[in-house]
Protein backbone atom coordinates (compact mmCIF):
# COMPACT_ATOMS: atom_id res chain seq x y z
CA UNK A 1 0.00 0.00 0.00
CA UNK A 2 3.04 2.11 -0.23
CA UNK A 3 2.42 5.96 -1.66
CA UNK A 4 -1.40 4.44 -2.05
CA UNK A 5 -4.59 6.85 -1.17
CA UNK A 6 -6.61 3.54 0.78
CA UNK A 7 -10.45 4.25 1.20
CA UNK A 8 -11.93 1.62 2.86
CA UNK A 9 -16.07 2.37 2.36
CA UNK A 10 -18.26 -0.03 4.24
CA UNK A 11 -21.23 -0.55 1.44
CA UNK A 12 -23.89 -0.97 3.97
CA UNK A 13 -25.69 2.10 3.24
CA UNK A 14 -24.35 4.78 5.29
CA UNK A 15 -21.34 3.53 6.83
CA UNK A 16 -18.07 4.84 5.77
CA UNK A 17 -14.33 4.48 6.45
CA UNK A 18 -11.29 7.24 4.93
CA UNK A 19 -7.86 6.09 5.44
CA UNK A 20 -6.83 9.32 2.97
CA UNK A 21 -7.78 12.77 3.98
CA UNK A 22 -10.23 14.69 1.39
CA UNK A 23 -7.01 16.76 0.05
CA UNK A 24 -5.40 13.42 -1.64
CA UNK A 25 -8.46 11.53 -2.41
CA UNK A 26 -8.89 13.43 -5.70
CA UNK A 27 -7.91 11.51 -8.89
CA UNK A 28 -5.33 12.09 -11.42
CA UNK A 29 -4.49 9.92 -14.56
CA UNK A 30 -1.58 9.39 -13.15
CA UNK A 31 -2.04 8.43 -9.51
CA UNK A 32 -1.60 5.35 -8.49
CA UNK A 33 -4.61 5.49 -6.16
CA UNK A 34 -6.10 2.21 -4.69
CA UNK A 35 -9.81 1.45 -3.66
CA UNK A 36 -11.21 -0.97 -1.70
CA UNK A 37 -14.62 -1.29 -1.04
CA UNK A 38 -16.52 -3.75 1.04
CA UNK A 39 -19.14 -5.94 -0.62
CA UNK A 40 -22.78 -6.64 0.93
CA UNK A 41 -26.19 -7.80 -0.70
CA UNK A 42 -29.64 -6.38 0.29
CA UNK A 43 -32.55 -5.87 -2.14
CA UNK A 44 -32.58 -2.21 -3.43
CA UNK A 45 -35.52 -0.29 -3.86
CA UNK A 46 -35.68 3.35 -5.60
CA UNK A 47 -35.88 5.42 -2.11
CA UNK A 48 -32.93 3.24 -0.98
CA UNK A 49 -30.40 4.84 -2.19
CA UNK A 50 -27.58 6.90 0.14
CA UNK A 51 -28.19 10.60 -0.31
CA UNK A 52 -24.24 11.38 0.25
CA UNK A 53 -22.33 11.99 -2.67
CA UNK A 54 -19.20 10.04 -1.21
CA UNK A 55 -21.17 6.69 -0.58
CA UNK A 56 -20.63 3.48 -2.33
CA UNK A 57 -22.71 0.50 -2.09
CA UNK A 58 -21.95 -2.36 -3.50
CA UNK A 59 -24.30 -5.29 -3.33
CA UNK A 60 -25.18 -8.35 -5.58
CA UNK A 61 -28.31 -10.57 -5.30
CA UNK A 62 -29.32 -11.10 -9.24
CA UNK A 63 -26.85 -8.40 -10.30
CA UNK A 64 -23.80 -6.83 -8.63
CA UNK A 65 -24.65 -2.77 -7.76
CA UNK A 66 -22.53 -0.09 -7.12
CA UNK A 67 -24.02 3.37 -5.62
CA UNK A 68 -21.46 6.32 -6.70
CA UNK A 69 -22.19 10.10 -7.62
CA UNK A 70 -22.15 11.61 -10.80
CA UNK A 71 -22.43 15.55 -12.53
CA UNK A 72 -22.27 19.10 -10.87
CA UNK A 73 -24.12 19.40 -7.60
CA UNK A 74 -23.74 15.14 -7.70
CA UNK A 75 -26.66 13.08 -8.09
CA UNK A 76 -26.85 9.53 -6.87
CA UNK A 77 -26.69 6.53 -9.15
CA UNK A 78 -26.77 2.43 -9.11
CA UNK A 79 -25.36 0.98 -11.87
CA UNK A 80 -24.59 -2.93 -12.51
CA UNK A 81 -21.41 -4.02 -12.19
CA UNK A 82 -20.30 -5.66 -15.34
CA UNK A 83 -17.03 -7.39 -16.77
CA UNK A 84 -18.71 -8.54 -19.87
CA UNK A 85 -19.54 -4.69 -21.03
CA UNK A 86 -17.45 -1.97 -22.28
CA UNK A 87 -19.18 1.29 -22.33
CA UNK A 88 -21.05 2.45 -18.73
CA UNK A 89 -24.22 3.94 -19.04
CA UNK A 90 -27.04 6.05 -17.05
CA UNK A 91 -30.59 6.07 -18.02
CA UNK A 92 -31.44 9.38 -19.14
CA UNK A 93 -35.40 9.39 -19.89
CA UNK A 94 -36.68 11.60 -17.56
CA UNK A 95 -40.28 10.16 -18.28
CA UNK A 96 -39.74 7.18 -16.02
CA UNK A 97 -41.94 7.25 -13.45
CA UNK A 98 -40.82 6.29 -10.56
CA UNK A 99 -37.27 4.45 -11.65
CA UNK A 100 -33.93 5.68 -11.24
CA UNK A 101 -32.18 8.36 -13.67
CA UNK A 102 -29.67 10.34 -14.18
CA UNK A 103 -31.13 14.25 -15.26
CA UNK A 104 -28.22 15.82 -17.39
CA UNK A 105 -30.00 19.43 -17.66
CA UNK A 106 -28.78 19.68 -13.95
CA UNK A 107 -25.55 19.15 -14.05
CA UNK A 108 -22.89 21.72 -15.16
CA UNK A 109 -19.97 19.68 -15.82
CA UNK A 110 -22.35 17.31 -18.41
CA UNK A 111 -20.59 17.65 -21.70
CA UNK A 112 -22.47 15.57 -25.06
CA UNK A 113 -20.10 13.96 -27.39
CA UNK A 114 -20.21 15.02 -31.32
CA UNK A 115 -19.90 12.65 -34.10
CA UNK A 116 -16.52 14.60 -35.15
CA UNK A 117 -15.18 13.96 -31.58
CA UNK A 118 -12.29 11.59 -31.69
CA UNK A 119 -14.25 9.75 -28.77
CA UNK A 120 -17.38 8.82 -31.30
CA UNK A 121 -14.71 8.30 -34.33
CA UNK A 122 -12.24 6.11 -33.28
CA UNK A 123 -12.78 5.14 -29.51
CA UNK A 124 -15.69 3.12 -30.09
CA UNK A 125 -14.09 0.61 -32.27
CA UNK A 126 -14.97 -1.96 -29.80
CA UNK A 127 -18.77 -1.54 -30.01
CA UNK A 128 -20.65 -4.50 -31.30
CA UNK A 129 -22.63 -1.75 -32.90
CA UNK A 130 -20.75 1.24 -34.71
CA UNK A 131 -21.86 4.25 -33.11
CA UNK A 132 -23.44 6.83 -35.48
CA UNK A 133 -24.26 10.56 -35.60
CA UNK A 134 -28.27 11.56 -35.15
CA UNK A 135 -29.94 14.30 -36.52
CA UNK A 136 -28.22 16.67 -33.45
CA UNK A 137 -24.81 16.01 -34.55
CA UNK A 138 -24.61 13.79 -31.45
CA UNK A 139 -22.56 10.44 -31.23
CA UNK A 140 -25.58 7.63 -30.91
CA UNK A 141 -24.77 4.29 -29.22
CA UNK A 142 -26.62 1.30 -29.43
CA UNK A 143 -26.11 -1.10 -27.25
CA UNK A 144 -27.52 -4.81 -27.17
CA UNK A 145 -27.04 -7.77 -24.47
CA UNK A 146 -27.30 -11.40 -24.70
CA UNK A 147 -30.13 -11.59 -22.56
CA UNK A 148 -31.70 -9.59 -25.25
CA UNK A 149 -31.79 -6.16 -23.48
CA UNK A 150 -30.82 -3.20 -25.11
CA UNK A 151 -30.06 0.37 -25.01
CA UNK A 152 -29.95 3.47 -27.31
CA UNK A 153 -28.77 6.63 -26.34
CA UNK A 154 -25.68 9.18 -26.84
CA UNK A 155 -22.10 9.19 -25.42
CA UNK A 156 -21.39 12.29 -23.29
CA UNK A 157 -19.23 13.17 -20.30
CA UNK A 158 -19.76 14.09 -16.86
CA UNK A 159 -17.69 13.75 -13.43
CA UNK A 160 -17.90 10.44 -12.01
CA UNK A 161 -17.73 9.82 -7.86
CA UNK A 162 -16.43 7.06 -6.70
CA UNK A 163 -15.66 7.09 -3.09
CA UNK A 164 -14.81 10.41 -2.52
CA UNK A 165 -12.07 10.35 -5.50
CA UNK A 166 -13.51 12.38 -8.73
CA UNK A 167 -12.92 10.81 -11.92
CA UNK A 168 -13.68 14.18 -14.27
CA UNK A 169 -14.45 13.98 -17.84
CA UNK A 170 -15.77 10.02 -17.74
CA UNK A 171 -17.14 8.91 -20.63
CA UNK A 172 -20.45 6.92 -20.92
CA UNK A 173 -23.82 7.03 -22.34
CA UNK A 174 -26.60 9.22 -21.91
CA UNK A 175 -29.41 6.81 -22.98
CA UNK A 176 -33.12 7.76 -23.57
CA UNK A 177 -34.46 4.48 -24.55
CA UNK A 178 -34.28 0.62 -24.33
CA UNK A 179 -35.18 -2.69 -23.90
CA UNK A 180 -34.99 -4.95 -20.46
CA UNK A 181 -35.52 -8.81 -20.06
CA UNK A 182 -35.67 -7.94 -16.21
CA UNK A 183 -37.73 -4.81 -15.49
CA UNK A 184 -38.13 -5.85 -11.74
CA UNK A 185 -34.28 -5.81 -11.62
CA UNK A 186 -33.81 -3.18 -13.69
CA UNK A 187 -36.33 -0.59 -12.13
CA UNK A 188 -33.83 -0.50 -9.13
CA UNK A 189 -30.78 0.31 -10.79
CA UNK A 190 -29.61 3.62 -12.82
CA UNK A 191 -27.05 1.96 -15.19
CA UNK A 192 -24.60 -0.21 -16.06
CA UNK A 193 -20.77 -0.04 -15.13
CA UNK A 194 -18.57 -1.59 -17.97
CA UNK A 195 -15.38 -3.10 -16.64
CA UNK A 196 -14.27 -5.07 -19.49
CA UNK A 197 -10.38 -4.48 -21.24
CA UNK A 198 -12.44 -2.22 -23.85
CA UNK A 199 -10.67 1.29 -24.24
CA UNK A 200 -14.15 2.89 -22.68
CA UNK A 201 -14.45 0.61 -19.80
CA UNK A 202 -14.42 2.64 -16.44
CA UNK A 203 -11.63 0.83 -14.98
CA UNK A 204 -9.51 1.71 -18.03
CA UNK A 205 -10.62 4.95 -17.80
CA UNK A 206 -9.52 5.27 -14.19
CA UNK A 207 -6.54 3.77 -15.31
CA UNK A 208 -6.43 0.96 -13.27
CA UNK A 209 -3.82 -2.05 -13.88
CA UNK A 210 -5.55 -4.75 -11.88
CA UNK A 211 -8.82 -5.07 -9.85
CA UNK A 212 -10.35 -7.98 -7.78
CA UNK A 213 -12.94 -8.64 -5.96
CA UNK A 214 -14.38 -11.66 -3.22
CA UNK A 215 -17.93 -12.34 -2.93
CA UNK A 216 -18.52 -14.44 0.73
CA UNK A 217 -20.76 -16.74 0.34
CA UNK A 218 -22.21 -16.70 3.78
CA UNK A 219 -23.47 -13.45 4.26
CA UNK A 220 -22.90 -12.12 0.42
CA UNK A 221 -20.45 -9.69 1.81
CA UNK A 222 -16.57 -9.21 0.40
CA UNK A 223 -14.61 -7.06 -0.95
CA UNK A 224 -13.94 -5.38 -3.93
CA UNK A 225 -10.59 -3.72 -4.71
CA UNK A 226 -9.13 -1.42 -7.31
CA UNK A 227 -5.79 -1.15 -7.77
CA UNK A 228 -2.74 -3.85 -7.02
CA UNK A 229 -3.55 -6.18 -4.30
CA UNK A 230 -0.19 -6.33 -3.04
CA UNK A 231 -0.53 -8.32 0.70
CA UNK A 232 0.90 -10.91 2.56
CA UNK A 233 -1.85 -12.61 4.18
CA UNK A 234 -3.33 -13.32 0.59
CA UNK A 235 -2.61 -16.73 -0.29
CA UNK A 236 -0.80 -17.35 -3.79
CA UNK A 237 -3.28 -17.15 -6.68
CA UNK A 238 -3.81 -19.45 -9.46
CA UNK A 239 -3.25 -17.30 -12.81
CA UNK A 240 -5.04 -18.04 -15.73
CA UNK A 241 -4.06 -16.33 -19.03
CA UNK A 242 -6.33 -14.34 -20.97
CA UNK A 243 -7.53 -15.66 -24.53
CA UNK A 244 -6.73 -13.15 -27.16
CA UNK A 245 -6.32 -13.20 -30.57
CA UNK A 246 -5.39 -10.78 -33.16
CA UNK A 247 -8.06 -11.58 -35.98
CA UNK A 248 -11.15 -10.36 -35.49
CA UNK A 249 -14.30 -12.58 -36.07
CA UNK A 250 -17.82 -12.53 -35.81
CA UNK A 251 -18.84 -14.43 -32.41
CA UNK A 252 -15.39 -13.57 -30.04
CA UNK A 253 -15.57 -10.65 -28.20
CA UNK A 254 -12.16 -9.33 -27.92
CA UNK A 255 -12.30 -6.94 -25.28
CA UNK A 256 -13.95 -9.93 -22.66
CA UNK A 257 -12.04 -11.42 -19.95
CA UNK A 258 -11.95 -14.42 -22.15
CA UNK A 259 -9.82 -17.86 -20.96
CA UNK A 260 -9.42 -21.47 -21.44
CA UNK A 261 -11.74 -23.74 -19.93
CA UNK A 262 -9.81 -27.07 -20.15
CA UNK A 263 -12.15 -29.49 -18.60
CA UNK A 264 -15.37 -30.06 -16.26
CA UNK A 265 -15.29 -32.48 -13.23
CA UNK A 266 -18.30 -33.72 -11.13
CA UNK A 267 -16.21 -34.66 -7.67
CA UNK A 268 -13.04 -36.27 -8.98
CA UNK A 269 -14.23 -37.68 -11.98
CA UNK A 270 -13.76 -35.86 -15.40
CA UNK A 271 -15.96 -35.38 -18.04
CA UNK A 272 -14.92 -37.57 -20.83
CA UNK A 273 -15.09 -34.35 -23.22
CA UNK A 274 -12.81 -33.78 -26.47
CA UNK A 275 -11.03 -30.76 -26.60
CA UNK A 276 -12.79 -28.58 -29.21
CA UNK A 277 -15.80 -28.55 -27.16
CA UNK A 278 -13.84 -26.42 -25.24
CA UNK A 279 -12.38 -23.96 -28.20
CA UNK A 280 -13.17 -21.41 -30.08
CA UNK A 281 -14.10 -22.68 -33.32
CA UNK A 282 -13.39 -20.35 -37.14
CA UNK A 283 -16.63 -18.15 -36.15
CA UNK A 284 -15.14 -17.28 -32.91
CA UNK A 285 -18.15 -19.14 -31.32
CA UNK A 286 -17.03 -21.12 -28.17
CA UNK A 287 -14.72 -18.62 -25.94
CA UNK A 288 -15.36 -18.84 -22.46
CA UNK A 289 -15.52 -15.69 -20.10
CA UNK A 290 -15.49 -14.58 -16.42
CA UNK A 291 -18.43 -12.06 -16.04
CA UNK A 292 -19.56 -10.73 -13.32
CA UNK A 293 -23.03 -9.15 -14.91
CA UNK A 294 -24.15 -13.07 -14.97
CA UNK A 295 -25.43 -14.42 -12.25
CA UNK A 296 -24.83 -18.16 -12.82
CA UNK A 297 -22.76 -20.19 -15.44
CA UNK A 298 -23.44 -21.31 -18.56
CA UNK A 299 -21.85 -23.60 -20.73
CA UNK A 300 -22.61 -25.16 -24.64
CA UNK A 301 -24.51 -27.62 -25.28
CA UNK A 302 -22.75 -30.64 -24.97
CA UNK A 303 -20.57 -29.46 -21.97
CA UNK A 304 -23.96 -28.70 -20.30
CA UNK A 305 -25.69 -31.93 -21.65
CA UNK A 306 -22.46 -34.38 -20.60
CA UNK A 307 -22.62 -31.95 -16.72
CA UNK A 308 -26.26 -32.83 -16.45
CA UNK A 309 -25.96 -36.39 -16.54
CA UNK A 310 -23.26 -36.95 -14.49
CA UNK A 311 -24.48 -35.11 -11.77
CA UNK A 312 -27.90 -36.60 -11.85
CA UNK A 313 -25.92 -40.24 -11.64
CA UNK A 314 -24.09 -38.90 -8.75
CA UNK A 315 -26.83 -37.37 -6.91
CA UNK A 316 -29.64 -39.86 -7.91
CA UNK A 317 -29.61 -41.41 -4.01
CA UNK A 318 -29.87 -37.95 -2.46
CA UNK A 319 -31.92 -35.51 -4.39
CA UNK A 320 -35.73 -36.12 -6.62
CA UNK A 321 -35.56 -35.04 -10.05
CA UNK A 322 -38.63 -32.51 -10.91
CA UNK A 323 -40.15 -33.93 -13.61
CA UNK A 324 -41.62 -31.11 -15.64
CA UNK A 325 -39.92 -30.79 -19.01
CA UNK A 326 -41.50 -27.25 -19.20
CA UNK A 327 -40.23 -26.01 -16.15
CA UNK A 328 -37.02 -23.99 -17.37
CA UNK A 329 -35.48 -21.75 -14.85
CA UNK A 330 -34.39 -18.39 -16.23
CA UNK A 331 -35.07 -19.97 -20.00
CA UNK A 332 -31.67 -21.76 -19.54
CA UNK A 333 -31.69 -24.29 -16.61
CA UNK A 334 -33.77 -27.19 -17.16
CA UNK A 335 -32.61 -29.50 -14.46
CA UNK A 336 -34.23 -28.91 -11.01
CA UNK A 337 -34.97 -31.29 -7.92
CA UNK A 338 -37.86 -31.21 -5.54
CA UNK A 339 -36.14 -30.87 -2.06
CA UNK A 340 -38.86 -31.24 1.24
CA UNK A 341 -39.49 -28.00 2.81
CA UNK A 342 -38.95 -29.82 6.62
CA UNK A 343 -34.95 -30.12 5.46
CA UNK A 344 -32.45 -27.85 7.69
CA UNK A 345 -30.06 -28.03 5.05
CA UNK A 346 -30.18 -29.20 0.98
CA UNK A 347 -28.34 -32.39 0.48
CA UNK A 348 -24.56 -33.61 0.39
CA UNK A 349 -23.73 -33.12 -3.52
CA UNK A 350 -20.74 -33.82 -5.05
CA UNK A 351 -18.88 -30.73 -6.38
CA UNK A 352 -18.39 -29.50 -9.79
CA UNK A 353 -14.97 -28.09 -10.81
CA UNK A 354 -14.14 -25.86 -13.65
CA UNK A 355 -10.82 -26.52 -15.17
CA UNK A 356 -8.49 -24.00 -16.92
CA UNK A 357 -5.21 -24.00 -17.77
CA UNK A 358 -3.58 -23.27 -15.05
CA UNK A 359 -6.69 -22.89 -12.12
CA UNK A 360 -9.47 -24.23 -11.12
CA UNK A 361 -12.50 -23.15 -10.14
CA UNK A 362 -14.23 -25.52 -7.38
CA UNK A 363 -18.36 -25.14 -6.89
CA UNK A 364 -19.59 -26.72 -3.95
CA UNK A 365 -22.52 -26.67 -1.54
CA UNK A 366 -25.59 -24.65 -1.34
CA UNK A 367 -23.49 -22.51 -4.59
CA UNK A 368 -25.08 -25.70 -6.99
CA UNK A 369 -28.53 -25.49 -6.23
CA UNK A 370 -30.50 -22.43 -5.88
CA UNK A 371 -34.03 -22.01 -4.73
CA UNK A 372 -36.67 -20.63 -6.68
CA UNK A 373 -38.86 -18.60 -5.08
CA UNK A 374 -42.61 -19.30 -4.85
CA UNK A 375 -41.74 -22.57 -6.73
CA UNK A 376 -43.80 -25.08 -4.31
CA UNK A 377 -44.75 -28.65 -5.33
CA UNK A 378 -46.86 -30.25 -2.31
CA UNK A 379 -44.41 -30.03 0.13
CA UNK A 380 -41.62 -29.48 -1.64
CA UNK A 381 -39.21 -26.83 -3.23
CA UNK A 382 -37.82 -26.17 -5.85
CA UNK A 383 -34.19 -25.87 -6.42
CA UNK A 384 -32.19 -25.74 -9.68
CA UNK A 385 -28.94 -26.75 -10.64
CA UNK A 386 -26.93 -23.56 -11.31
CA UNK A 387 -25.31 -24.45 -14.49
CA UNK A 388 -27.32 -23.56 -17.64
CA UNK A 389 -27.49 -24.40 -20.95
CA UNK A 390 -26.58 -21.53 -23.12
CA UNK A 391 -27.66 -23.14 -26.38
CA UNK A 392 -31.01 -22.36 -24.62
CA UNK A 393 -29.99 -18.35 -24.43
CA UNK A 394 -28.80 -18.58 -27.67
CA UNK A 395 -25.77 -17.69 -26.32
CA UNK A 396 -22.30 -18.52 -28.41
CA UNK A 397 -20.31 -19.05 -25.46
CA UNK A 398 -19.36 -20.54 -22.01
CA UNK A 399 -19.54 -17.99 -19.66
CA UNK A 400 -18.62 -18.05 -15.72
CA UNK A 401 -21.17 -16.07 -13.63
CA UNK A 402 -20.57 -14.01 -10.23
CA UNK A 403 -22.19 -17.03 -8.12
CA UNK A 404 -19.70 -19.68 -8.67
CA UNK A 405 -17.18 -17.06 -7.93
CA UNK A 406 -18.37 -16.86 -4.02
CA UNK A 407 -15.45 -17.77 -1.80
CA UNK A 408 -12.98 -17.20 -4.42
CA UNK A 409 -10.57 -13.88 -4.78
CA UNK A 410 -10.68 -13.34 -8.19
CA UNK A 411 -8.27 -10.89 -9.69
CA UNK A 412 -8.34 -9.38 -12.92
CA UNK A 413 -4.27 -8.29 -13.95
CA UNK A 414 -4.88 -6.06 -17.15
CA UNK A 415 -1.29 -5.52 -17.60
CA UNK A 416 -0.17 -9.06 -18.03
CA UNK A 417 -3.32 -10.48 -19.10
CA UNK A 418 -4.21 -12.77 -16.86
CA UNK A 419 -6.68 -13.60 -14.22
CA UNK A 420 -5.92 -14.98 -11.11
CA UNK A 421 -8.17 -16.86 -8.75
CA UNK A 422 -7.85 -18.36 -4.84
CA UNK A 423 -10.02 -19.94 -2.79
CA UNK A 424 -10.56 -17.64 0.51
CA UNK A 425 -13.22 -17.31 2.96
CA UNK A 426 -14.71 -13.42 1.74
CA UNK A 427 -15.40 -12.85 5.54
CA UNK A 428 -11.81 -12.91 6.44
CA UNK A 429 -10.59 -10.24 3.60
CA UNK A 430 -13.43 -7.88 4.86
CA UNK A 431 -11.79 -8.48 8.59
CA UNK A 432 -8.13 -7.67 7.57
CA UNK A 433 -9.41 -4.57 5.78
CA UNK A 434 -10.58 -3.51 9.08
CA UNK A 435 -13.79 -3.60 7.79
CA UNK A 436 -17.00 -4.00 10.31
CA UNK A 437 -20.60 -3.58 10.26
CA UNK A 438 -21.14 -2.77 13.72
CA UNK A 439 -20.07 1.12 12.10
CA UNK A 440 -21.82 3.63 11.30
CA UNK A 441 -21.57 7.54 10.50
Amino acid sequence: MKDACTFILMLLIQTQLFFCSAETSMYTKDSAAMLVLPLKTQEISTGSLPRAANKLPFTHNVTLTVSLAVGTPSQNVTMVLDTGSELSWLQCNTTRSGQPVFFPNRSSSYSPVTCSSPTCTTRTQDLSIPASCDSRNLCHAVLSYADASSSEGNLALDNFNVGGSNFPDTIFGCMDSGYSSNSDEDSKTTGLMGMNRGSLSFVSQMGFKKFSYCISGSDFSGVLLLGDANFTWLIPLNYTPLVQISTPLPYFDRVAYTVQLEGIKVSDKLLQLPKSVFEPDHTGAGQTMVDSGTQFTFLLGPAYTALRAEFVNQTSAVLRVLEEPEFVFQGAMDLCFRVPMNRTNIPEVPSVSLVLRGAEIVVSGERLLYRVPGQVRGSDEVYCFTFGNSDLLAIEAYVIGHHHQQNVWVEFDLEKSRIGFARLQCDLARQRFGVYRSHNF
